[in-house]
């Protein structure tokens, strides 16, 4: 029994070494210019050699200008979500709520991969099924490992956690739909979902979860390489919906969720308009429900104000970053 405990008091001592050490590494210049550098270079090269085995696009018969996309290689998110879950391997503590996420993560950019290579969509019943059971996945982990306190204008809060569970959900399948309706104009779902990662860490989240958004800052940027206008690769469902469960758990980690409405609020705007504008019309039956304006939102810049598609980028970025950044201040 002794050498059992005197094994264990060594366990605990070399892992309290090996904390010590990453702690201080982390923090190190050095380490963060490995990770970003390494972050990029591996997107980067895993896009520029690897685009040419995803499928190609099809052209969206209804979306404005969607014959240009027609041949593009789609399905970028398979690399792109690769190379995060790779890099997040090698530069995040492993933790089992890390480890669960990036599963989780890795299968919202499966399923809808699997979407862009199929000859025919998926069926929205199917989808919304695959969506329910990541949702529960998220929010049993996260509620698993994390108390349900949130802190909202300096002060905190206890939410129960029936009630918790039932908003994180909505939180998480919303965020996955409205991500994956704003990803049609060149440039534009990398943009707003780059700002409100950025708007997250300036917030404040925990070390590791920084390291992630670090990463998946750098994924974008990479992937915003070959996708700004006119793209060269389209990253397809399989890139929007992943990043639609990331940017919730950024949103869960933040402490209070309630900014996701505000560092996302383009994004919700965009794609989240479409949404309603659906169930409207096919629920209520009223067909004439937002007959005046063309969703997502950024078609209805495009073609009914003949916006160009670098002004639509340039300015829903701007937009939601001087929202998230009262919403800094004030909130």
């Amino acid at each position: 029994m002794d050498e059992l405990w005197s094994a264990a008091a060594c366990l605990d001592y070399q892992t309290g070494k090996c904390a010590m050490l990453y702690n201080a590494l982390s923090e190190s210049r050095v380490y963060s210019l490995l990770l970003f550098g390494a972050s990029f270079l591996v997107t980067f090269l895993a896009i520029k050699f690897g685009m040419r085995l995803l499928p190609k696009d099809q052209g969206r018969e209804f979306a404005v200008n969607g014959k240009l996309s027609e041949g593009k290689p789609r399905g970028a998110g398979i690399i792109m979500l690769s190379a995060f879950v790779l890099c997040s391997a090698l530069f995040v503590p492993f933790s089992a709520e890390t480890a669960i996420n990036m599963v989780l993560i890795y299968a919202a950019m499966l399923t809808g991969f699997l979407d862009d290579a199929s000859k025919t969509p998926w069926s929205e019943v199917k989808k919304g099924l695959l969506d329910l059971v990541i949702t529960i996945g998220v929010t049993a982990n996260f509620m698993y490992h994390n108390s349900t306190d949130i802190t909202m204008f300096g002060k905190t809060f206890h939410m129960p956690a029936a009630v918790f569970a039932i908003l994180c959900m909505v939180l998480i399948w919303a965020s996955i739909n409205v991500t994956n309706c704003c990803d049609g104009v060149d440039g534009l779902c990398g943009m707003l979902t780059s700002s409100t990662i950025l708007l997250f860490m300036f917030h404040g989240l925990g070390r590791d979860m920084n390291l992630q958004a670090d990463i998946m800052l750098m994924v974008l940027i990479a992937y915003l390489w070959f996708n700004c206008s006119p793209s060269k690769i389209l990253m397809g469902d399989a890139g929007s919906r992943a990043l639609g469960v990331f940017l919730a758990v950024l949103a869960l980690h933040s402490h209070n969720p309630f900014l996701f409405i505000f560092f996302a609020s383009v994004i919700i705007v965009d794609g989240g308009l479409g949404l309603l504008k659906l169930s409207f019309r096919r629920f209520l039956k009223l067909t004439n429900f937002m007959d005046g304006i063309r969703t997502p939102i950024h078609d209805h810049w495009r073609k009914n104000l003949g916006t160009s598609d670098t002004q639509v980028v340039i300015r829903f970025t701007v937009l939601q970053l001087a929202i998230g950044a009262a919403a800094l201040y004030f909130i």
